[in-house]
């Protein structure tokens, strides 16, 4: 069995990690399979790119297509060109997309379009909010996938409704979490740690780089001035992602708690969720970090596609206002931690059962 695996931004590569590792696993043990990893360019920025593939100990991508930034048509367009010459030279069985951003569809797309067998690793979530691109991307991906590799049993729900036929529906756990489990023994301690005299359990971690809540500038100003004054006495660790930092561009903030910095690598952001007070964000992928590892998260949107992390973990879905922020983390406060739990299968072999279902087709 001959698989593509395609990754294209930060994400991506957290989730691809572990299946390379299972796969190489499976060749040690004799197996009849072999992968060539492809490398959309997406993301090509080193603190979002080239650091993971190091931290992680993924190999060196056999092809990167560097596509870089552009509109979602634009990026997306090119992925698709790109890919398709990739696959032409180098053909495959199956090619294994993960995650929801533009290079899983578009790669996708392609690989339906030359007949051939797609497999989409974390299949099925939904947030039902189409103003989201991600949403879109997942809902065309899985509607031309073959193998549906989902997180939890809502997943799976979600495309049995779509009518997915169930024999093509794998619970298998969540990936990302297989990362986390190989990795939490590595984790680091930013050279910052001391310089801005951060303590276990008593700074704030926050990141912001959706359109809803970034994209206006005096809206996000305000959002920062009021989580620098709801934090109290604690230090608010901030690594900006670069469209958020493109849009406050040299805007003089004055902020007493939040220390802006740059993107962070794998093992010191683990390091940071791990030993902080809370975690206030707008993605989704650190919801289910935060859960497994018992940090209380504040998610800034209206969905989630993550339901779990919500009725199982640790996380709290606040919107989008400051005043709903600050309500909920203030009843936070005085109540503290709410009791929570690791959901179903997230146990660090999900990598594992996908690469044993393949090899079963």
């Amino acid at each position: 069995m001959k698989i593509t695996i395609v990754a294209g931004a930060r994400p991506n590569f957290i989730k691809i990690a572990p299946i390379i590792k299972a796969i190489e696993k499976k060749q040690k043990e004799g197996a009849n399979i072999s992968y060539r990893l492809v490398h959309t360019g997406q993301h090509y920025d080193k603190n979002l790119s080239d650091t993971f593939f190091e931290e992680l100990n993924i190999p060196k991508p056999n092809s990167n297509l560097e596509v870089k930034s552009g509109s979602q048509a634009e990026q997306t367009g090119a992925i698709m060109v790109a890919f398709e010459k990739e696959l032409q030279q180098h053909p495959c069985d199956l090619v294994l997309v993960v995650g929801d951003v533009n290079s899983t569809m578009a790669c996708a797309i392609v690989a339906k379009k030359q007949n051939l067998k797609v497999a989409h690793v974390e299949a099925g979530i939904r947030s039902g909010d189409m103003t989201m691109p991600e949403e879109i991307n997942r809902i065309v991906t899985d509607s031309i996938t073959d193998y549906f590799f989902t997180t939890s049993t809502t997943a799976s729900e979600n495309l049995l409704k779509y009518g997915v036929e169930e024999a093509n529906v794998h619970f298998v756990g969540n990936v990302m979490i297989d990362t986390l489990y190989q990795n939490l023994e590595r984790i680091i301690k930013p050279v910052f740690w001391n310089e801005f005299q951060l303590e276990t359990a008593n700074y704030i971690i926050l990141t912001l780089h959706r359109p809803s809540n970034v994209d206006e500038e005096q809206s996000l100003i305000q959002l920062l001035q009021g989580i620098d004054k709801l934090a109290g006495d604690k230090k608010v660790v901030f690594p900006i992602h670069p469209r958020t930092k493109a849009i406050l561009g040299e805007t003089n903030l004055k902020l007493k708690n939040i220390l802006f910095l740059e993107p962070q690598g794998y093992l010191n952001f683990m390091y940071l969720i791990k030993n902080s007070f809370a975690v206030i964000t707008d993605s989704g992928g650190i919801s289910e970090e935060t859960t497994v590892m018992g940090i209380p998260c504040f998610t800034m949107r209206n969905n989630t596609e993550r339901p779990e992390t919500q009725s199982i973990g640790t996380n709290t879905l606040v919107g989008t206002s400051i005043e709903s922020l600050e309500k909920l983390f203030g009843k936070f406060i005085i109540n503290g931690k709410r009791k929570a739990g690791i959901p179903e299968l997230w146990d660090g072999k999900a990598s594992e059962r996908i690469i044993d279902i393949l090899l079963s087709k």
